[in-house]
């Protein structure tokens, strides 16, 4: 019934589209016929609007993967270079977190590492909303940050690493089976900046899947029952997208296809001095207000991204 809802909601957006085309098309007639320029500049304007709509719908058209309209969890992790890098990792949780929350998305923290000094270690958030996995997924790779240190008193240029992974968030349609003796369960007191977040007991959570040394932890809440259900949850997320990309890398070989999506990849450049540029390595699209884009002006960058990744024949493989 979900699936069957939000086909409904994708061709009733479509057919909206087409009525108000003939609309505007059948004004253009009666304002040429009457020779009413006021009532024609409206309906042309109309038209520009809906080709710029009908675009979007384009591209909506491309989130048609298995796992494209699920919610996303995306985990940002700092690479070498101390506080620098730590704080480059917290500025890409707020990017991320300013994007969804400008296009209607509700985020939900799930884990914190807080920095040594600033920013964060890791960070793990729960992006829920139509499509949050079909806009975000290809977001995954290394983020490049250049720019004066705040943090050194000579005032240097630094050059900073964090990686963003995304993946979705599995519902109760796809069965990821996890056997008891592969996991290894280990409870620690929560920390952050205050708040929800922290408390006094061991209710955190973090799991172990030996198997694939795939490691996921939990701090949302004070109850480490409930952290530990979404630590499963999370697990099973994981595992469930190593296989997606599994199956996208065996694709991508039998087309003798290079795939840029994928963990430790560097996928953008974010310059700060000695000028604004923000630049993706993958598309070419450039930006130069470096400030819009890290308070969340990502679209350019995902619409670019989507359709380079589908018509290179990238999409996702269904996995049973």
């Amino acid at each position: 019934m979900r699936e069957r809802a939000r086909l409904e909601s994708s061709v009733g957006r479509v057919r909206d589209l087409e009525n108000q085309f003939n609309d505007a098309v059948e004004l253009i007639e009666l304002a040429e016929g009457k020779g009413d320029e006021g009532v024609l500049a409206d309906a042309l304007s109309e038209l520009a609007h809906l080709r710029d709509l009908a675009a979007k719908r384009r591209l909506e058209s491309l989130l048609s993967g298995e796992a494209d309209g699920n919610d996303a969890y995306l985990e940002v992790h700092a690479g070498a270079g101390g506080t620098e890098s730590q704080d480059w990792a917290e500025m890409l949780v707020r990017m991320y977190t300013r994007w969804a929350e400008q296009n209607g998305y509700k985020v939900s923290w799930e884990q914190e590492t807080p920095g040594e000094e600033a920013g964060v270690k890791s960070a793990t958030v729960r992006i829920s909303g139509e499509n949050a996995y079909g806009w975000l997924k290809t977001e995954s790779g290394v983020h490049r940050l250049v720019r004066i240190s705040p943090y050194d008193s000579a005032a240097r240029r630094h050059t900073s690493f964090a990686s963003a992974w995304v993946y979705p968030v599995v519902d109760d349609n796809i069965n990821v089976v996890i056997e008891d003796k592969d996991l290894r369960i280990d409870t620690y007191r929560a920390s952050g900046a205050g708040g929800q977040h922290v408390n006094r007991t061991d209710s955190a959570v973090r799991i172990t899947h030996i198997p694939t040394n795939i490691v996921v932890q939990c701090q949302s809440d004070r109850s480490q029952h409930k952290n530990k259900a979404e630590a499963m949850r999370m697990l099973k997320a994981r595992l469930y997208q190593a296989e997606l990309e599994k199956r996208e890398a065996e694709k991508a070989a039998a087309n003798a296809a290079k795939t840029d999506i994928g963990w430790g990849h560097q996928i953008r450049s974010y310059v700060l001095h000695p000028y604004q540029m923000v630049k993706d390595l993958r598309t070419g699209v450039e930006k130069g207000n470096a400030a819009a884009v890290l308070d969340g002006d990502l679209g350019d960058f995902m619409n670019a991204s989507l359709a380079a990744r589908f018509e290179a024949g990238g999409g996702q493989n269904k996995v049973s």
